[in-house]
């Protein structure tokens, strides 16, 4: 047995359930728990869900600009460090990866509402 078999056999693995309804092209608010030497505090990060990956390993990658320029964060789903996710609204899209938005700015880069 390899160690990951070993301790994927005592850690059982469970979705977190703030995250079961996101879908890419959707406007989300997420607070993530980070630790900072003793202390803890929640960084909220707000853009819009480019891409989402499913599975055992499965996380969601959202984007936003901030100072004229793009940043993306990768999210895990299977975290404990997510402590909530707020949806402010829902994204009309035909695709299930956006990354032409990464060549989009101002009002290009915007998605019609569902």
């Amino acid at each position: 047995m390899t160690m990951n078999k070993i301790f994927l056999d005592k850690v059982p693995i469970t979705a977190n359930p703030h995250l079961e309804d996101i879908h890419p092209g959707d406007q989300i608010r997420i607070s993530y728990r980070i630790v900072e030497g003793e202390r803890e505090r929640l960084q909220p990060f707000e853009g819009i869900v480019i891409k989402r990956r499913n599975g055992k390993d499965g996380s969601i990658t959202v984007r936003r600009i901030a100072s004229g320029v793009g940043v993306e964060r990768t999210f895990p789903l299977q975290s404990n460090r997510v402590e909530k996710v707020d949806l402010i609204q829902r994204g009309k899209v035909r695709r299930s990866k956006l990354y032409f938005l990464r060549g989009r700015t101002g009002k290009s880069a915007r998605l019609k509402q569902k």
